[in-house]
């Protein structure tokens, strides 16, 4: 079991709050993950989970026993952190056994955790291997490895990815997504990359300056955004966002006859958005807004288009790949009308 529970958890520094009353249950066996900008508190509370910071306020159950005043090694997690920290001088093997030899158990169990670990990481003919024989996938396999041994109720990872490179990181999160599917196991997992949280999580958690400011899958997250903070957070290219008037209608919005943009509650409405592949391109003024295309990326299965919709501002539409080249043109652009947001001035959905 390795459920996780946090009950009005705070951390200060001093007089500065950094966690402002955390409420999160987390069940046995899932993968959440914690995105956020710098300074959001997704690190800090990964290591107060795992008793590396001390908690302020609140209470941190596993299993529904209370462990906020317990040490890291009392808490039957284990963490993976953003560097490797392999011992040069030891083989695979050993890194992987180390923490196991030092608890002193028989060299016959440390044999037997230590293969099997491998053999779910693909690792069997590395064990002899120094760290500096491998590459950085390898090496950040090693350090999972050596968290899998212990036989942990939970993993927790804090950024592992970010030191590899871009074609290793595509490859590592498989792998992790692999690994969580293998051992069923709680993860807690903490990036700054968007992508991975989307393809990973079972729920993300979203942090802003130590507050939640939603938790769900990433479809939830994606298609019914609380706030306008986790709207245009969540997405690349992120959320299109325009000014409304105080009768919530969009000040240079067409009508095209069929009323204005948006739903019943719009009249509250002073934010509207629009995610840039529920916009469409079509003639100039045959859409709700007309502008001219300042620049097209060129993605291979996708286009984005970045166009100057004066005085909406500078709007982004993906278009599939196969399209035709614009860039340079006067285009017209056509929105979903059953995919709009709008925010109140509280930034809040409604």
């Amino acid at each position: 079991m390795g459920a996780i529970e946090l009950v009005d958890v705070e951390k200060w520094f001093g007089d500065l709050q950094v966690i402002k009353g955390i409420n999160l249950p987390i069940q046995d066996g899932e993968l959440i993950i914690f995105v956020g900008p710098s300074g959001c508190g997704k690190s800090t509370l990964l290591r107060m989970i795992a008793g590396l910071e001390e908690t302020s306020r609140g209470q941190i159950l596993l299993d529904g026993q209370d462990v906020t005043d317990k040490v890291p090694s009392e808490r039957e997690l284990s963490m993976v952190f953003q560097s490797y920290a392999l011992y040069p001088h030891l083989s695979v093997g050993e890194n992987m056994g180390f923490a196991l030899k030092t608890a002193g158990r028989s060299r016959a169990e440390i044999a037997e955790k230590v293969q099997d670990a491998a053999r779910i990481l693909k690792l069997e003919e590395y064990l002899d291997r120094r760290p500096k024989e491998l590459s950085g996938g390898q090496r950040q396999r090693v350090a999972i490895g050596r968290a899998i041994v212990r036989k942990p109720k939970g993993f927790l990872f804090d950024e592992p990815l970010s030191n590899l490179d871009a074609a290793l990181r595509v490859d590592m999160r498989f792998e992790i997504a692999r690994l969580h599917q293998t051992l069923e196991t709680t993860m807690i997992y903490v990036t700054h990359d968007q992508v991975e949280a989307m393809t990973l999580a079972d729920r993300i958690v979203v942090l802003k300056d130590g507050v939640i400011m939603q938790v769900g899958t990433p479809r939830e997250l994606y298609e019914s955004p609380d706030n306008l903070f986790v709207a245009q957070f969540i997405g690349s290219p992120k959320m299109n966002v325009i000014a409304c008037s105080t009768s919530g209608e969009s000040f240079v919005l067409r009508d095209h006859g069929t009323g204005p943009l948006g739903r019943p509650e719009r009249r509250k409405a002073v934010r509207l958005g629009i995610r840039p592949e529920h916009i469409s391109v079509v003639e100039p003024d045959e859409g709700h807004a007309t502008g001219r295309v300042e620049v097209s990326e060129y993605l291979g299965a996708d286009y984005f288009h970045y166009i100057n919709c004066d005085p909406i501002g500078l709007l982004t539409v993906r278009a599939s790949g196969a399209s035709d080249e614009i860039e340079g043109q006067t285009v017209g652009l056509r929105f979903d009308e059953t995919r709009l947001h709008f925010f109140d001035a509280d930034g809040q959905v409604l």
